[in-house]
C-alpha cells in the first residue's frame, strides 16, 4: 500500500509556501538537495509533477497547487492526532523596528499564518532601541531589529543601504537648509543621517517628525522633504536624490532577528519569519 511521508509532506509545504528549495532548506535544518530529494519522492509516489524548478523560481504545478490544500488537511489532521484534541492556541510577542518591516511584513505574517495557524501573534511596531530594552526585559518573545552599537548576537536577515528619497518634484535651494523627514529620537536611521549631515556641514532642518515611517514616506513623496531610508523600503516613484544634491552618502545597516524563544513551535514560526524575510529582501 502506498503511503504518504509527514516530514516529506512538511517539506512541500515549505517549498510551496517559500517557493525557494534554499529557504525551506533553512527552515528545516538541512540542505537544498535533502528538500529536493523529499520532493522527487513525493512526485514518485503521486506519479505527479507538483514543482516546475527553475534558475529564478519554484512554482507550483497545477497538480501541486491542487495537491497544497490537501497536504494542509493532512498535516493539521495529525497534529491533532498527536495532541489529541485541537492544536493548544499559543502566542508569540514579535517586535519589528519600523525603518526594518518594509514590504516583507504582510507575506511573512501570511507564512507564519499559513505555517503556524494555532499560533497567535502579538507584534509590536517601535524604534529598535525600545525594542531591544524590551526584550532585555523579558517582554518579548523575537525581534527584528536593526543592529545597534556593539550588540552581539542574534541572526542576520538583510544588509540594508540607506539613501536620500525625496519626491522627483522636489527642490532644494541650497542658500536655505535641506528640508528632512525623519522618526523622532531615538530613532537609529535618524541619529545616522543627522550625523552625517553635521559632518559633512550640510545645512539642515526638521521640517517634518513622522510617527511612523509610513507617515515619513508620505511626507517626502508630497515634496515636504527629504527623507533618510533603506532602498528596500523606499517606494516606487521616489527617486535618491543624494548625488543631485552632493548629500553624504549614509552607510549600511544590518537587519538582525534575536531571539529567546524554547518551544519547538515558535522556533519553528521564526525559522518561516527569517526565511522568507531573506527570501523577500532578496538577501544571499
Amino acid at each position: 500500500m502506498t503511503t504518504l511521508d509527514i516530514p516529506t509532506v512538511q517539506a512541500f509545504l515549505l517549498v510551496a509556501d517559500l517557493q525557494s528549495f534554499t529557504r525551506a532548506a533553512e527552515v528545516l535544518g538541512t540542505t537544498q538537495a535533502g528538500v529536493s530529494m523529499k520532493l522527487q519522492r513525493l512526485e514518485a509516489t503521486l506519479q505527479k509533477r507538483l514543482v516546475e524548478r527553475s534558475p529564478r523560481a519554484v512554482r507550483l504545478t497545477a497538480d501541486g497547487a491542487a495537491f497544497q490544500n490537501h497536504a494542509r488537511a493532512l498535516i493539521a489532521a495529525h497534529d491533532r492526532a498527536l495532541s489529541g484534541s485541537a492544536p493548544v492556541a499559543q502566542q508569540l510577542t514579535l517586535g519589528i523596528s519600523d525603518h526594518a518591516a518594509g514590504p516583507e511584513l504582510v507575506p511573512i505574517l501570511e507564512k507564519l499564518n499559513g505555517a503556524s495557524p494555532s499560533l497567535t501573534l502579538a507584534v509590536t511596531i517601535d524604534f529598535s532601541r525600545t525594542l531591544l530594552d524590551a526584550f532585555d526585559g523579558g517582554e518579548l518573545d523575537a525581534i527584528v531589529v536593526r543592529q545597534e552599537g556593539s550588540r552581539r548576537g542574534g541572526e542576520v536577515l538583510c544588509t540594508d543601504d540607506f539613501g536620500w528619497f525625496a519626491s522627483p518634484a522636489f527642490q532644494w535651494n541650497r542658500s536655505e537648509p535641506l528640508r528632512v523627514a525623519a522618526l523622532a529620537a531615538p530613532c537609529g536611521v535618524r541619529a545616522m543621517a543627522v550625523r552625517a549631515l553635521d559632518k559633512s556641514r550640510v545645512k539642515w532642518t526638521e521640517s517634518f517628525v513622522g510617527g511612523g515611517v509610513s507617515a515619513v514616506v508620505a511626507a517626502a513623496a508630497a515634496g515636504l522633504a527629504v527623507a533618510p531610508l533603506a532602498r528596500r523600503i523606499a517606494p516606487a516613484g521616489m527617486i535618491d536624490v543624494g548625488t543631485a544634491f552632493g548629500l553624504p552618502k549614509l552607510g549600511a545597516s544590518k537587519v538582525m532577528l534575536h531571539s529567546r524563544v524554547s518551544d519547538a513551535s515558535k522556533k519553528a514560526a521564526l525559522r518561516v519569519l527569517a526565511a522568507t524575510f531573506r527570501k523577500e529582501a532578496g538577501a544571499k
